[in-house]
């Protein structure tokens, strides 16, 4: 049924993608069961780790189900859950994208914070910057605490969902911060310009504005979609590698 699958990495991420296709086209019908792990082995020439990583996607996706003793069999078609993991797409339209959902998530986050946060959260949002500057300075990008910056925004708005929703983009959050960093440390004044940006966020909801905190957080993403945008080719393709990251990340995605 298939034909053998090489490449040097995320072979499980390809495997996914060629047995949902076949769900998808219905070539695997609801109901059908899917080929045995060692057929799956032996047709598309990976390893059993290989095809048990991609079948364990496609059962997260709601594609398939495991039923004890008889194998791995088709589910009805339904809503399913968002697999951002099995996506594919080129690096600068998928981190503008990612741009945009957060620039939506993040904008109401950070005004129901200016309402909700404590002096505890507020806290926890100021050492987030620190250790930000704190980073650079050492030599880092300040990726992750930059990330850590935004989850205190969520977690302070006492939302379970959005602080979930915020925790299961994380890696793709994660990412896309790396990508606008790499960007941002090409230019001192765009850095100093994200600084700023950061600060004010967090005056705003300090301050108890949740109008202001929420057009200040729509303003940072703004731009940064439009620091991304005037990047020169010359960017993107030095951070190619950042793109393989994108979809090897996803995989740790809670």
């Amino acid at each position: 049924m298939f034909s053998k699958v090489s490449g040097p990495v995320r072979l499980a991420d390809r495997v996914a993608v060629i047995l949902a296709e076949e769900i998808e086209s219905g070539r695997l019908a609801v109901g059908d069961k899917l080929p045995t792990e060692v057929a799956l082995v032996k047709q598309l020439g990976v390893s059993r780790t290989v095809v048990r990583e991609a079948v364990s996607r496609l059962r997260n996706a709601g594609l398939v189900e495991a039923r004890q003793g008889l194998g791995v069999f088709v589910m009805p078609r339904r809503t399913r859950p968002l697999d951002l993991g099995a996506e594919a797409a080129d690096t600068r339209s998928k981190v503008l994208q990612i741009v945009e959902v957060r620039r939506a998530m993040e904008g109401e986050a950070a005004s129901l914070a200016a309402a909700r946060a404590t002096p505890g959260d507020l806290a926890r949002m100021r050492q987030a910057l620190d250790a930000i500057d704190a980073a650079v300075a050492a030599g880092g990008d300040g990726a992750d605490e930059d990330l850590a910056f935004h989850w205190s925004i969520a977690e302070s708005t006492g939302n379970a969902v959005m602080v979930s929703t915020v925790r299961y983009l994380g890696e793709v959050l994660r990412s896309g911060i790396r990508v606008t960093r790499a960007n941002e440390a090409r230019r001192g004044d765009f850095f100093e310009a994200v600084r700023q940006e950061h600060h004010a966020i967090l005056a705003a909801i300090e301050a108890g504005d949740a109008e202001a905190a929420r057009t200040a957080a729509r303003l940072h993403l703004k731009h940064a979609a439009s620091r991304l945008q005037d990047a020169d080719d010359g960017f993107w393709t030095e951070t190619e590698d950042i793109a393989v990251d994108i979809a090897v990340d996803l995989d740790a995605a809670p």
